[in-house]
């Protein structure tokens, strides 16, 4: 019954424009979830991330579960494409992976632009995220579903032309100029 009212204070974050601001900020959403969540759902809605971590980890969603997994997976094809420009090897084991997903980073990591490969991968990620999208609008893993939705969301705003294209070259080189395989986390 919490999530319910928790759902219902919460604005659209469907549709929403490049240029307009956003109706909530993270903030307000923690803010939201701390007084209608357990516990547990907290620990959960604390642990989103855009970034999981290398070895899977159980959070407890199988709605958040999927996106580290599938994010994770978008980021080890990344990882290899990448190596394999530089003639470097990276396994990512022999992983059944969707056609969908490899298609999309063989045009990221072949755009000409960082901002253009970043644009790929995140209407990639919403895409991938929609899909997961839950039936019940009232429920816990919908909540899940709507902060990685602002997180990504926020994420996308901070893209900024120049600095990107300084901060993918430092990063490039780097990765060029040692021996080391540091392209995922």
């Amino acid at each position: 019954m919490a999530e319910y009212y928790l759902v219902s204070q919460l604005p659209s974050l469907d549709g929403i424009g490049e240029n307009m601001p956003l109706p909530i900020t993270e903030e307000r959403f923690t803010e939201l979830c701390s007084r209608f969540l357990s516990k547990k759902a907290r620990d959960v809605l604390d642990s989103l991330t855009l970034t999981p971590s290398r070895i899977p980890e159980k959070t407890g969603s199988a709605l958040v579960e999927k996106w580290n997994e599938g994010e994770r997976n978008l980021r080890l094809v990344l990882a290899k494409l990448r190596a394999e420009k530089t003639d470097k090897q990276f396994n990512i084991e022999n992983k059944s992976l969707p056609v969908e997903l490899i298609q999309t980073a063989r045009a990221a990591v072949d755009a000409e632009s960082p901002l253009e490969a970043e644009k790929l991968l995140n209407r990639y990620r919403l895409d991938f995220l929609e899909k997961l999208r839950p039936m019940d609008t009232f429920s816990q893993e919908f909540v899940f579903y709507y902060g990685l939705k602002l997180k990504l969301i926020l994420r996308i705003r901070q893209f900024d032309t120049a600095s990107g294209e300084a901060a993918y070259r430092s990063i490039y080189d780097s990765i060029i100029n040692s021996d080391r395989s540091e392209v995922t986390q």
